[in-house]
């Protein structure tokens, strides 16, 4: 049997509805699917979420649900006889006053009445993912006047970036404190949270969750280039980050991006933290059957970077190829995971840190041992699936199969690198056998053989959480 460590998220939409094309999708390989909340209707998300249980449950899958907030979107209004051209040199003004749709080759309206006060004469904005360049002039009221220093096609809606960030914008909108109430309600196993620039934010999207009595996890969407200033406190405020880098490489700039996706990468790893790499990651299968070899590479060097998991967007939502999309993301990151050249770098440097936690001396302990005893499979009975988490952040080639009761935590697991979640709970809670009953158990399902090596973790009491204990046995 062949395991692919790296997980793979797949955004629904429309050319995801019909039911025989979403078990089609999950069964090639999906493990999370995401919910986008700037698109659609509560009824909309709501719908497809249930057909993803149905649809899991038909194929005994655990399938993580991902809801992700729309945050605030910096956009200009309309024009009103449709798009413009703007010419390099010539005077173009933002009005945060200006009606939405009487935008015209001189002028447009904004929608973020903030503007005037976050830019300053000589700041630089960038239209539609960078594709247009104003230098502020004169800021004058509700009026941003600008020389186009870069020209091109403008329409309807476009982004607004401030290169170098500085935006002040909070994160969460009124629409996503709604959006989120309403996540929790179709039970989503993540929310993330668009545009955080610090900790705090994060914090603020966590009582929210709790306030409506949700259980998800959150993942902070890495895009604004202040994060990249409180990195550590924003990934030690969430349970996961996404490397966004549509707008983080429009803000900090294309040739610094790769650079930091490793960064990101790297930090949440170190920080026990999953990571999502994430957009134009297969981008010309919008439209064409197989994906280009730069993006063959760009996925690849994901996989070979450590990430938990490579997002499609509108690949999956919008395609054509839905499917093959996703077969062609097995393919690439099965074919990265057999050249563990990133890995060699990682290969069990946390060993040199001091640790506090039990479970995590515990975690590393196995891991490691695992790795040098050419074990087949390592075996964390858990509630949390806290110690399955830590154990992935090493370099270890060993599979790690998560055994809990808690179909929560077997959702959340279905995101983190080379963890195999697994419904069980033991009948007999004795110190000893429920680790001969959870090889029992995966011999049964054909992932062990007689003769296994495996490694178990667990602690003394089964289903009181605290692992404490590691066990070597031949299955």
């Amino acid at each position: 049997m062949t395991l692919r460590r790296t997980k793979i998220v797949a955004t629904l939409g429309p050319a995801t509805d019909d039911p025989d094309v979403l078990k089609r999708l999950l069964a090639a390989g999906v493990d999370v699917v995401r919910l986008n909340f700037s698109h659609g209707q509560p009824g909309e998300h709501a719908r497809r979420a249930r057909q993803v249980r149905i649809v899991a449950t038909e194929l005994g899958r655990d399938v993580g649900v991902l809801a992700d907030l729309q945050g605030p979107k910096i956009r200009i209004e309309g024009f009103a006889d449709g798009p413009v051209e703007l010419t390099e040199g010539a005077a173009f003004t933002l009005d945060t006053a200006l009606d939405a749709r009487a935008g015209d080759a001189h002028r447009v309206g904004c929608a973020y009445r903030g503007l005037p006060r976050d830019v300053h004469p000589g700041d630089v904005l960038l239209l539609g993912d960078g594709a247009i360049a104003l230098k502020a002039v004169r800021i004058a009221g509700t009026r941003v006047e600008t020389e186009v220093i870069q020209g091109g096609t403008l329409s309807d809606r476009k982004g607004i970036n401030k290169q170098g960030g500085g935006l002040s914008a909070a994160a969460l909108t009124d629409k996503d404190r709604h959006d989120i109430r309403h996540a929790c309600a179709l039970g989503a196993d993540f929310i993330a949270v668009s545009f955080p620039r610090t900790a705090e934010d994060m914090g603020e999207a966590r009582k929210l969750v709790q306030a409506a009595g949700g259980q998800a996890g959150l993942v902070a969407k890495i895009e604004r280039a202040e994060a990249l200033q409180q990195l550590d406190a924003i990934i030690m405020a969430s349970d996961a980050v996404m490397v966004a880098r549509g707008d983080l490489g429009v803000e900090i700039g294309d040739a610094e991006l790769p650079g930091w996706q490793k960064r990101i990468v790297a930090a949440a790893r170190e920080n026990n933290r999953m990571v999502i790499v994430a957009t134009q990651m297969m981008e010309s299968m919008i439209a064409n059957p197989i994906p280009t070899r730069a993006e063959v590479m760009d996925v690849a060097n994901a996989v070979l970077d450590g990430t938990d998991a490579v997002m499609l967007s509108a690949e999956t939502a919008t395609g054509r190829y839905p499917i093959r999309v996703i077969e062609a993301m097995v393919r690439v990151c099965l074919g990265a995971e057999t050249h563990p050249i990133g890995e060699q770098a990682r290969d069990f440097e946390r060993l040199d840190s001091h640790f506090e936690r039990t479970d995590e001396a515990i975690a590393m302990a196995t891991a490691w041992t695992a790795q040098h005893m050419h074990a087949q499979a390592i075996i964390a009975l858990t509630d949390s699936g806290a110690t399955a988490l830590m154990m992935s952040r090493t370099a270890t080639h060993v599979p790690i199969f998560a055994l809990t009761r808690h179909e929560s935590t077997r959702r959340r697991m279905a995101l983190c690198r080379n963890v195999y979640p697994h419904a069980f709970e033991p009948r007999d809670l004795d110190t000893v056998k429920p680790t001969a009953e959870a090889a029992a158990y995966l011999r049964g399902l054909g992932v062990l053989q007689s003769g296994d090596r495996v490694l178990i973790t667990k602690g003394d009491f089964t289903g009181t959480g605290g692992t404490n204990s590691m066990k070597i046995m031949r299955v």
